[in-house]
């Protein structure tokens, strides 16, 4: 296939993730309307009210695109992750919004749950989303030369899905923040045999950015881990094992540091990084 006709096929691809993400959103708003859509409703940093919708509107949106875009041998794996890192991210929503899991947040909430004899709804949304990535790993295992190396590039994936999964959802703090980086991620990534995967993801995102930057909408942990999972399985087609393990090696590293170093307090004092995350947002 040409690059022009692949260019065509990944406009193509963004348009119709645009457009299902434009209609997901509408049913969401008609349903944040009503009683169902009470338990979605949240107020964001600034005491505004969002609703929580725009989540499973994204991963639906995005994860439907994917698998429309994917290469055959990447279809089921970008089928699994999507829909199980939405369910288990949309679980995560409402379920830890309980008040005695309040303190149930980040790694070291997750593990203090778990001593006191609780599962907490994050410790059973990382599962999930372990489980969905080790699955796709087996769906999509290329030829690793050696028993050895098939294992290496398994745990490669896993973590690759995994690990962007949860670090973008970390950045689900600000409006518009966790989807600028993943428009931004997906469109450094368009390139190549299964560029299509995130071709569909990057429009789903893009169309779902301006409500997110106007506060109708929340991506939650249901579209951030979605659409980061759907990235995750991109990166993990990375030609060279060297390549993926420095991702992953990021990916970790950063993930980590979440846990001592404020996100928002670094992009804040960083020339740059600053004026894109308030890019399009409104004021507190």
């Amino acid at each position: 296939m040409s690059r022009a006709v692949t260019a065509r096929r990944n406009v193509r691809l963004a348009l119709a993730g645009a457009a299902a993400a434009r209609l997901a959103l509408a049913g969401a708003a008609a349903l944040t309307a009503r009683p169902a859509g009470s338990p979605w409703r949240r107020m964001n940093y600034a005491g505004r009210p969002v609703t929580l919708l725009g989540g499973p509107a994204l991963a639906a949106s995005a994860t439907a695109s994917a698998v429309l875009g994917a290469p055959p041998g990447a279809r089921a794996a970008a089928a699994v992750v999507g829909a199980v890192s939405g369910l288990v991210g949309g679980y995560d929503d409402l379920a830890g919004a309980r008040p005695e899991q309040a303190r149930d947040k980040g790694l070291a909430g997750h593990l203090r749950a778990l001593r006191e004899g609780r599962v907490s709804a994050g410790a059973v949304k990382v599962a999930g989303i372990g489980a969905a990535a080790a699955v796709a790993a087996l769906l999509t295992r290329r030829d690793g030369g050696s028993r050895g190396g098939g294992l290496v590039d398994g745990v490669l994936t896993t973590g690759l899905v995994a690990g962007t999964a949860n670090l973008l959802n970390l950045l689900d703090l600000r409006p518009g923040r966790a989807a600028k980086a993943g428009v931004l991620a997906a469109a450094a990534t368009l390139h190549g045999p299964g560029a299509g995967l995130v071709a569909g993801p990057l429009g789903a995102g893009a169309a779902v950015l301006p409500a997110d930057l106007g506060e109708q909408v929340m991506l939650g942990d249901s579209g951030a881990n979605a659409l980061g999972a759907l990235i995750g399985l991109r990166l993990a087609a990375v030609p060279g094992r060297g390549r993926r393990a420095a991702l992953l090696a990021g990916i970790t590293v950063l993930t980590l540091a979440s846990e001592k170093v404020s996100f928002t307090t670094v992009i804040e004092a960083t020339p740059g990084l600053r004026e894109l995350d308030r890019l399009g947002r409104r004021p507190a």
